[in-house]
């Protein structure tokens, strides 16, 4: 931990990546001297005694680099310390000062660099081109998600085996809840709030624990130093021993604000308001209009929001919202069906919840994994994108990685590997349909780059009929023929040329109709221009 003399202008300058895991809170800094990467972190850490009721403390740190101002809510973190985090934007010199309701904050200043950002860095996610995303770099994020709801909650060495299974996994984003939830198995020792008696729902409200939040702030730290998004779920329904899904608007506000407070600044941050939202019966759309609106105002940094449904979705038209999240396996049984949603919303679509792989007798996690699989690509086609867990317990009493993380069991994430690999070889920012009212079934760019899943479906050859559209004849193409779930790809000898069929609609090669296929299900094809 790198510190200064906390005088009235001292600064601890933090970095995400070292935050250790054993949920101490103990930071280890990235900044060398008073410099941090541009879209690090920078944290100022400010010691200050006697405030009656220190979680109520108006606090706030005001960052300029003299173009831009921004503001940024800082945190009460126990022991008479607080916290302003920020992340730079921009590199360059930045002054930032306090501005608080405490004397003993208000006017405290100082100053930092903010540095080309190293390697790995590429600045937060967000939306590109309408339905797909991007880092801030430009480099275009392919996400191939999977859902871990309550890792954070284990033990210190299942969540290092969860880091170290990510680290070998696809996975790109991690969807994860902030709240305990009481039908998981865990050692919990530490709660989100205060005690003030023994019983499962005796809490202070206004009173946070700072351990359980700084276990939280190590884990976000980590996935950001591997890449992996972090899909913070603020409220969830699977709750009837403790009470936090039903704790008042109050509360609620109090609670959201603490913890953009504590983790906005950490670019891998994603919002998730809730999940199956409309489970949480003692909250309304208008709460969660509310929330939505207070998370869009406090995050100076605009990080991703959505929210998470059961049965009845939420209306992702509203401006509040970045792009959707989808419970709905039905969905992605075809590209057309997943292609739908996102002309509905003009946003990006993840189908988080297709259901799972595993073993379970409950219908949403006996998914096989090329039924999985199937999604994946199905949701590829149609422009949108899909989120991955498993339910493979090794005996009735076994957790799985859906509840508590750990390891990876199933069949799914080595072929998830190698799609995303073709998605990373493939158009940027990313593939959208192609002819799509009239069932092509082709996701791409005309006239550059298409590609076509099968399905189960076990075809012995294909018609290559190529939309007109961007399409005037003479152009020569590639043809690849992939086994998505052997995770081969074998090139067909020679260039196929387009020229126009008998009908307006489609071109094709003369001398070359149809292409030969294996007759074997889970088969795709690419298509690429050659000039």
């Amino acid at each position: 931990m790198m510190t200064l003399g906390m005088t009235r202008r001292g600064v601890v300058a933090a970095g995400a990546a070292g935050l250790a895991l054993g949920g101490q809170g103990a930071f280890a800094s990235q900044a060398h001297g008073m410099s941090v990467e541009r879209w690090g972190l920078f944290e100022a850490a400010l010691t200050a005694s006697g405030a009656v009721a220190p979680y109520q403390v108006s606090l706030r740190g005001v960052f300029t680099n003299g173009v831009t101002t921004i503001r940024a809510a800082g945190f009460y973190d126990g022991d008479d310390v607080y916290r302003i985090r920020f992340s730079p934007p921009e590199t360059g010199q930045w002054r930032w000062f306090v501005e608080s309701d405490f004397p003993a904050l208000n006017g405290r200043e100082g100053r930092f660099e903010a540095v080309a950002p190293a390697a790995g860095n590429r600045g937060p996610v967000g939306v590109k081109d309408g339905y797909h995303f991007a880092y801030a770099d430009g480099t275009p994020f392919r996400q191939v998600g999977t859902t871990s709801y309550g890792w954070t909650h284990q033990p210190q060495l299942k969540r290092r085996q969860t880091l170290e299974t990510l680290r070998a996994s696809p996975f790109n984003k991690l969807r994860m809840l902030v709240f305990p939830n009481a039908t998981i198995k865990t050692n919990e020792a530490i709660f989100p709030f205060a005690r003030t008696g023994p019983g499962n729902r005796d809490w202070d409200l206004a009173r946070f624990d700072p351990a359980y939040f700084q276990r939280l702030d190590a884990c976000v730290a980590a996935l950001c130093d591997q890449g992996v998004q972090a899909d913070i779920i603020l409220f969830h329904p699977y709750d009837e021993t403790y009470g936090f899904e039903e704790m008042g608007a109050e509360a609620d506000d109090h609670y959201v604000r603490y913890i953009i407070a504590r983790l906005s600044a950490y670019r891998n941050v994603w919002w998730s308001l809730a999940n199956e939202y409309d489970l949480l019966k003692s909250k309304t759309d208008a709460d969660f209009d509310r929330m939505f609106q207070l998370v869009q105002t406090e995050d100076p940094y605009g990080r991703l929001r959505s929210i998470h449904n059961w049965r009845r979705l939420y209306d992702h038209g509203k401006p509040w919202v970045t792009h959707a999240s989808i419970q709905n396996g039905a969905a992605v049984r075809d590209d057309a069906r997943a292609e739908t949603y996102r002309s509905v919303w003009k946003k990006p679509v993840i189908f988080d919840e297709i259901c799972y792989e595993g073993n379970l007798d409950e219908r949403w996690g006996n998914l096989t994994g090329p039924e999985l699989v199937r999604g994946f690509w199905h949701g590829l086609i149609g422009g949108t994108y899909v989120g991955h867990s498993e339910c493979l317990p090794r005996h009735p009493d076994d957790g799985f990685w859906l509840g508590e993380g750990g390891e990876l069991r199933g069949e799914s994430a080595p072929r998830l590997t190698f799609l995303k690999s073709l998605m990373e070889a493939g158009p940027k920012p990313g593939i959208d349909p192609i002819d799509k009212w009239w069932e092509q079934h082709l996701g791409g760019i005309p006239g550059q780059y298409y590609l076509r899943y099968f399905g189960e479906e076990a075809p012995t050859q294909w018609a290559l009929d190529l939309p007109r559209d961007e399409i005037k004849g003479g152009e020569r193409f590639a043809v690849d023929v992939i086994d998505t779930w052997n995770m081969t790809i074998e090139r067909v000898p020679g260039a196929f040329v387009m020229s126009a069929k008998d009908t307006k609609y489609y071109f094709h090669d003369r001398e070359r109709p149809t292409l030969e296929l294996p007759g074997r299900p889970w088969m795709a094809i690419r298509v690429t221009r050659l000039d």
